[in-house]
């Protein structure tokens, strides 16, 4: 099977560029010369290549932080239907992602008759949103399209097939913000764009929701943590470092309780557009610093009053298991970053806390060591994750990029 490797174009590819471009682009697709320099000295121009030769290469403009336009993607006749195009226009949409601060936005112009290339754009995750005359004499009707960043919902009821040949049709269908070309379907007498109306949600009372859901879980948790650290000063069979643990994690739950409080406030004066930081300091804190040092500290607990031993080494395995489970699922709070082989070290270290501070307690060893390893662990991904981590995201999805609310 042939590989096909991508990599940014060099400065002295140009003349070649120029010639791929000219070759297999129609004249008014291919970026001016001078444009293309531009491009390729901005690291904006990216070739495929198949057994070192040059077989594609895709350019992009950006003309502000917030805009990316993708201006071309060529490949040559022989290896199309290889999954050139695709390569290239992935490696454009991973680039973006990896840019610092917002995603900018990605999209790319064609004409409403180059029914190859919107294919080819719609199999990407594009969608068309708006129909325009290109400027000149003769300039024909193009439509732009935009690649989806996040999934949304479609309404059944509201979905229609517009002929190709009927460009004023399309413009009309495409009037309306919530409405876009999702797909391309043949029909009897010809080629047809699929129209669909995404419903649209309302950011202000979705992330009004999701401070007050945070609320009212960090408040559950703290009366629960609270409640457990009550009967342990009052009990002399728990051990001191459990006690340093549930002290610990009252603070980190209300902490994040106060961050919780503090969205509150973004949304409704403050209004500095940074709900998103707010929410990950929450719930990162409150996962870290209160959840998993709860949970943890349960069969530890248990481990202290118990006369079973192998009840209770039965009840740390079941909660590492559980917790193991939980981590390693698109639930955890761990799933919205990117881990790496340090971060999975970690995950499985908190995983496998249950067993050691059970283990430790049950045997009569000491059991600080456990203590300090459990603590550095959570401090250690809680700097992970509100440091070294960009905002919450790359949750993998199992659904396309629409769907039909069930």
């Amino acid at each position: 099977m042939t590989t096909v490797s991508t990599r940014p174009a060099a400065p002295s590819e140009l003349p070649g560029l120029h010639a791929l471009l000219a070759s297999w682009c129609e004249a008014e697709a291919a970026p001016p010369p001078r444009a293309l320099e531009h491009c390729v000295r901005h690291g904006l121009v990216r070739v495929a290549e198949v057994d070192g030769a040059v077989v594609g290469c895709t350019a992009a403009e950006s003309p502000s932080s917030g805009h990316l336009r993708v201006s071309v993607v060529a490949v040559a006749p022989g290896a199309r239907l290889r999954g050139v195009g695709a390569r290239l226009v992935k490696d454009v949409l991973d680039e973006a992602a990896r840019t610092p601060g917002e995603r900018p936005t990605i999209s790319a112009v064609i004409g409403i008759g180059d029914l190859d290339s919107a294919r080819f754009l719609l199999a990407c995750g594009f969608i068309g949103t708006r129909v325009f005359r290109s400027g000149g004499a003769g300039g024909g009707p193009r439509i732009q399209y935009q690649h989806k960043l996040r999934v949304d919902y479609v309404d059944p009821d509201a979905r229609h097939l517009v002929p190709t040949a009927l460009p004023e049709q399309l413009a009309d269908s495409l009037a309306p913000d919530d409405h876009a070309v999702t797909g391309l379907v043949t029909l009897a007498d010809g080629p047809a764009f699929e129209i669909t109306r995404f419903e649209r949600d309302d950011p202000a009372s979705l992330q009004s929701g999701e401070a007050a859901a945070g609320i009212a879980f960090s408040g559950s948790l703290l009366a629960a943590i609270t409640f457990l650290l009550g009967i342990s000063f009052t009990s002399d069979r728990f051990p001191d470092d459990v006690r340093l643990v549930l002290i610990g994690a009252t603070f980190s739950t209300m902490l994040s309780l106060i961050v919780y409080a503090s969205a509150s406030g973004e949304l409704a004066r403050i209004r500095a557009n940074s709900f998103g930081r707010i929410m990950k300091w929450g719930n990162v804190l409150s996962e870290y610093g209160g959840v998993l040092p709860f949970l943890i500290s349960l069969p530890v607990i248990f481990a202290g009053v118990s006369h079973s031993r192998w009840m209770t080494m039965v009840l740390a395995l079941v909660v590492s298991v559980s917790i193991a489970g939980y981590e390693w699922s698109e639930f955890s709070i761990a799933h919205r970053f990117r881990n790496t082989g340090p971060g999975a070290t970690l995950m499985v270290l908190t995983a496998v806390s249950p067993l050691f501070g059970a283990a430790a307690v049950t045997t009569g060893s000491v059991s600080w060591p456990w203590t300090l390893l459990l603590i550095v662990t959570l401090a250690v991904r809680t700097w992970l994750y509100l440091v070294r981590r960009g905002p919450e995201g790359g949750i993998a999805k199992r659904r396309g990029q629409w769907q039909i609310r069930a």
